[in-house]
């Protein structure tokens, strides 16, 4: 790396077109009356700028807590998450409408921890998952169909193969 340069962090990514309005895009993030429909069990609450949450995959007996940082109705959301015994990430939601009245959603998660070898599992389970999250959301948001990817990814729980 040349002197002065930053190293890039690394990141996951997943992106996928939605064919709903961003409204009603958004609003599947934020209202844990529907993300549960595609992505874990229950939430404590609706995501809100400042406020914390308990998100709960029940189906692997675990929680994590998400601070939210920033929320842009529409547009855009970030918060942090982690089990109370690791480091949080940080993830962001950028929902971009398009002028057909679909929706662009691009998913970043970042922050990762532990050697650099540990940051990449890190890395490639995270891609794995919100592309998982965001194929789950378009099967349901644009056909009514819940395709249970999450809890299926895993269907002995995480201790199996």
């Amino acid at each position: 790396m040349e002197p002065g340069a930053r190293a890039r962090q690394l990141e996951a990514r997943a992106e996928m077109l939605i064919r709903r309005p961003v409204a009603e895009v958004f609003e599947a993030s934020v209202d844990p009356a529907i993300t549960s429909r595609f992505w874990f069990s229950r939430g404590s609450g609706k995501l809100e700028a400042g406020g914390t949450v308990q998100w709960h995959w029940d189906m692997y007996g675990f929680a994590m807590d998400v601070t939210v940082h920033e929320i842009e109705q529409d547009r855009r959301i970030r918060v942090d998450w982690g089990m109370a015994d690791e480091t949080p990430t940080t993830i962001e939601w950028i929902f971009t409408a398009r002028p057909d009245g679909t929706t662009f959603v691009s998913v970043t998660n970042c922050g990762f921890a532990g050697s650099a070898d540990d940051k990449v599992v890190a890395a490639i389970g995270s891609t794995e998952g919100f592309a998982f999250v965001l194929a789950g959301a378009k099967a349901l948001l644009e056909h009514g169909i819940a395709l249970h990817l999450v809890p299926d990814r895993f269907p002995d729980g995480l201790g199996g193969s």
